[in-house]
């Protein structure tokens, strides 16, 4: 196996990776490991990939029902070391972790948190701007 090319030119690194210059403010990771998925991690996924792409927040591409100019970015991931209280998603830039997390729990944390930049204190447990919540 080669050597990987090694891509110095701005212009050609924008054409294979877009997001580079895309207005993302937040990416929000859905833990779907084991133990979250028992408790609902596909639910939570899904509604949050829905409401997202509903309200053009989710960046991607347009072919996916995406938005090119979509402020979040949604990532689904393994474990993030809390599944026993799953499901569990993280929002940076902030560095929010939430626990126990249920579909019905998505809307609320996309209107307070992801459009309004406020937490959603009931579920925090741990945030880089201050203590656990729990």
């Amino acid at each position: 196996m080669g050597e990987p090319k090694f891509i110095d030119d701005p212009e050609q690194i924008r054409k294979l990776a877009p997001v580079v210059s895309a207005p993302v403010k937040r990416h929000v990771f859905v833990c779907t490991g084991k133990s979250c998925t028992a408790v609902g991690a596909t639910e939570v996924k899904r509604e949050f990939e829905e409401l997202l792409e509903a309200e053009g927040l989710r960046y991607g591409k347009s072919s996916k029902g995406r938005n090119p100019e979509g402020a979040v970015v949604l990532t689904e991931c393994g474990s993030v070391g809390f599944c026993s209280i799953g499901t569990a998603v993280c929002v940076y830039p902030e560095g929010v972790w939430y626990g126990q997390v249920r579909a019905r729990d998505v809307p609320e944390i996309v209107e307070e948190h992801l459009k309004n930049g406020r937490i959603v204190d009931r579920l925090a447990l741990i945030s880089e701007f201050g203590d656990s919540a729990v």
